[in-house]
């Protein structure tokens, strides 16, 4: 939606090795690497981010946190002087999310966040209140 409002670039952040395994098992090793502080090795992103002044970045909630793989872009991508505009999309459990971005990126500016919360596969929040959201951006 943001992409398609707002024409930015766009780029995933990716692991090396995909997470497979079922459901549980997933769950499982994200938990571990949660409490670890692993951070997996990510595929270097086909972007150059010293062309923006404003990331937007998204990341699913794991155990109250950003997933590995944004702990892995952010601990090693220098986003000093940015503006970072995070959102999270979780089922309830925001956590501390947002605060561990701020810490992760002390020399950017880290707005206030976007939770977008779901129960099961229905959104919580009107999609109209992600729309401002994405248009005051």
């Amino acid at each position: 939606m943001i992409q398609s409002k707002n024409g930015v670039g766009l780029f995933r952040i990716e692991t090396v090795t995909p997470y497979t395994g079922s459901y549980d098992e997933v769950v499982n090793q994200g938990q571990k690497e949660i409490a670890s502080g692993f951070k997996p090795p990510i595929q270097v992103p086909d972007m150059q981010l010293d062309q923006y002044d404003t990331i937007i970045l998204g990341t699913p909630v794991w155990w109250y946190t950003l997933t590995p793989a944004v702990l892995t872009f952010l601990s090693e991508t220098d986003l000093r002087g940015k503006k970072i505009i995070p959102y999270a999309t979780n089922t309830g459990w925001l956590g501390h999310t947002f605060q561990d971005i701020r810490k992760l990126c002390p020399t950017s500016e880290v707005v206030k966040g976007m939770n977008i919360e779901f129960s099961e596969d229905t959104l919580k929040i009107s999609v109209k209140t992600i729309e401002s959201w994405i248009e005051a951006l």
